[in-house]
This record gives structure tokens, sequence and C-alpha cells, in this order.
């Protein structure tokens, strides 16, 4: 195997780490009336009813391997997942709708979840399954907005350079389930959430925009967030209307920690980037490559990021002689898109990776998104080395104008440094990996 290929091979290591079924099965148990959740048990003895709701790119595998574990003990529930990620349920039922603009679907779905939580009392169990894409997935309408305001703010929000905290932080703000809302609902009912996470740190309160999670963001926060990438004239009036009154204490606040409903929910941590890397470092290491797992919490932009990246390879390479080396990351670079082409932040990494790469031979660097699905296209990523600029050229292929368009995807598609995976039916942000042959 060449070293792309090799790259590959560590990145769908670190991927099959963190499918669905292997966290579900290691994370959760059930024995006669009694559910254990990582380490802590929970008697079910007086529960009446078991309802599992969700959302996620990830949620139909997480609620397939539930049902292997709980089996008839369900009495019922819904999910919602990306289009072309369901699988046959058999106890709940699956919806497929639009990611990363909502969608009708997203919005029946929903209704379908909020019906669940809703007839749920205290005698009964709601357990929800989060990933990845469950902002855009689960979804309502506020009074008087529509649909179309919601994803044209969704797509201003995800081309402005925003983190996926503050988009978030203006998602929970416009719905009455996002920020811990979903939780109260279904208020007295216990709520355990399992969550499989695709922002960095693991913060609850973002993941999905933290549907069981009491929320410490206020509509202040939404309205700066709003502001600071000049949206406030480009979001729909009746978005800025009900963010403005949230701030004169007209619209309810998300649920906060003081709440009582909060005592009755539970949150875990099933499956991060973290356990991805792991697995990748192991694969890489068995196939003879000194490894470090440099970070899981990379951010920025990723101009930035790539600079900085090819830096280090080339420094490494330089003091270590001798000794062939993968250098593992994890994170969510930043990109704003400025331009009309087809690509994702993964892709244009790695191009802009390409272009520095040019006269340093001996590194390879591959950067892809877990969930198979990098920006708008069926590719996770791109894999990249110095001969990837001369094979541009060999295509009359100009790499500065795919750069400026941010057309990353059809270099790559011509090139042949996609890296196509399908649907994964995990999230847990990006892999970034490099490797450094010795000399």
């Amino acid at each position: 195997m060449n070293n792309r290929q090799i790259a590959i091979e560590i990145f769908l290591a670190g991927i099959e780490s963190v499918k669905p079924d292997k966290l579900i099965s290691k994370s959760v148990t059930y024995s006669q009336k009694e559910l254990m959740i990582t380490n802590q048990a929970f008697d079910l003895s007086a529960v009446q009813n078991i309802y599992v709701i969700g959302a996620g790119k990830a949620s139909a595998l997480m609620a397939k391997a539930l049902e292997s574990v709980l089996g008839s003990a369900i009495t019922g529930g819904h999910i919602v997942t990306k289009y072309g990620h369901s699988v046959p349920l058999q106890y709940i039922g699956v919806s497929e709708a639009g990611h990363p603009v909502p969608d009708e679907n997203g919005l029946k779905g929903t209704e379908r979840i909020i019906s669940f939580a809703q007839k749920a009392d205290k005698n009964d169990l709601i357990i929800c399954l989060i990933s990845g894409g469950g902002s855009a997935l689960l979804t309502d309408v506020p009074q008087n907005c529509t649909l179309a305001d919601l994803a044209s703010m969704n797509d201003l929000l995800l081309k402005s350079g925003a983190d996926i905290g503050e988009i978030n932080c203006v998602r929970k703000h416009l719905s009455m389930i996002k920020g811990g809302q979903l939780a109260k609902i279904a208020s007295p009912a216990m709520v355990i959430c399992l969550i499989l996470s695709d922002v960095i740190g693991d913060p609850i309160d973002v993941i999905a925009s933290g549907p069981t999670a009491p929320d410490e963001s206020t509509f202040a926060d939404a309205i700066a967030v709003l502001k600071r990438y000049n949206l406030s004239s480009k979001v729909a009036p009746a978005i800025l209307k009900i963010i403005n009154e949230g701030v004169q204490g007209k619209q309810p606040e998300t649920l906060k920690k003081d709440d009582p409903a909060v005592n009755q929910i539970y949150n875990f941590i099933i499956g991060n980037n973290k356990l991805a890397l792991q697995a990748a470092k192991t694969n890489a290491e068995n196939l003879n490559f000194y490894t470090q797992i440099e970070t899981s919490t990379l951010s920025g932009n990723v101009d930035d990021i790539a600079h900085f990246l090819v830096e280090t390879a080339i420094g490494w390479r330089h003091a270590n002689k001798g000794m062939k080396a993968c250098l593992l990351y994890g994170g969510e670079p930043t990109v704003k898109i400025s331009g009309n082409g087809l690509g994702g932040r993964n892709q244009h990494l790695a191009l802009l990776c390409a272009k520095l790469l040019q006269n340093h031979a001996g590194i390879t660097i591959l950067s892809g998104g877990t969930d198979g699905s990098d920006g708008p296209t069926n590719a996770a990523g791109a894999v990249v080395d110095s001969k990837t600029f001369n094979n541009g050229q060999i295509l009359n292929l100009d790499i500065d104008e795919y750069l400026q368009n941010f057309d990353s995807f059809h270099f790559f598609q011509k090139e042949g440094g996609l890296i196509i995976t399908g649907p994964t039916q995990t999230n847990v942000m990006d892999i970034i990996l490099v490797l450094i042959d010795s000399y």
C-alpha cells in the first residue's frame, strides 16, 4: 500500500471504533428490570412504558442497537435521521429528513417525537438518542415564522464562519424543543439521553442544540451572534423579532439548571472524537508508525490550520530523520465560504495543504469527516501529498482557481484524492492525520 491508502485505512479504523452498535453494546445492558448505562444502574421495576426518541445522523443505528438490548421492553418511539441513513426498526418509528438545512419531513418527524414526550408520565421512561446533525433534524417552527425562514437562517449561519456553539445558540432560541426544552416537555418522566458527541469538548448543551440539557445561553447571546457575523439584516424579520422579544423577556427562555425538570434528566456521552483517535492510533502503530495524538480539540480557520499542519510535518521530518510517524488531530475547523463551487471544510483544508506540500515529498495529509459526508457532497474528505499539485497541473487544474471558488470536490474528483465511504452512521467530528516518511 502507498501512504495515501495507508492514511485511508487508519482513518477508517477510527470511524469503525465509534459505530453506534459498538458503543451501545459496550455502554448499555438490561436485565431483570435493571438498566445499566456505563457504570450507573437504573431500577425500572416501577416503569410502565419505555419510549425511545432521538435525532441525528447516527440515531437510526443507535436505535437499532438499543432495540437489540431492550427488545420488547420498548413501548414505542420515533427518531429522525438524515436522508439515506435509516435502517429497519421493529419497535421505533423512523423518519428521514433534511440536513444541514431543515425541511418538512424534519418538522413532521419532530412532531411525532414531541407526541411521545408529551404522553410520558412519572411512571414512564424516555430514552433519547442524540448525535451530530440533530439540530437540523430535530426542528420546529416558531410562531409567525416559516420553514423557509429557518432554512435561510441556517444556511447563512453555516456559511458565516460561526462555530457550532454559536450556530446552536441561535437555533436554541428559535425552538420550543432545543436547549433542554424537549426534556421539559417529557417531565415528570425520567429522561436518559445517550449522546454521540460531534462537538469539541463534548458540551451536552451544544450537541444537537442540547434538547435534554439545561442551557446557559440567552436571547442576548443569540442576538450577539447575529451581529458578530453581520447577519441581523439578512435573517428574516420574523426571526429577528422573536429574538429581540426574547431579550425583552417577552419570549420563554430555554431550560435553566434551577428548573425542577433537570432533576429527572441523565445525560451520558457514549462516544466521541477521542475514542476514534485512540483506535486510529492503535491501527497506525500496528503498521509500524510512531504515532502521537496531538489534540482532539483542533479548531480555527482552515487556512491557518493548513499552514500549521504542513509546517509541523516539515519540522518533524527534519528533526526526526529515520523515523516514520503518524500525527493525529481531531476537531472541527471552520471555513467561511464565498465561492459558488462544491466542497466541504475537509476537502478545502486538504486542497490548501496540497498547495503547500508541492515541494515537500514524504508527507501525506488526510482530512475527513467521520460521518462520511463533508459539506453537501458524497465525499468524507480528501487525501493529499506532494504529487497532488503536480497531478493537478498535468490535468490543467488551476489549484488557486479551485480554492478561490471553494470547489475542492471537483478538483479532487478529477485528481483522484476524494475519500468516499458512504454514510458511516456515526459522527464524531473530523479526523486529520499526517503521515511522515523516514529518510
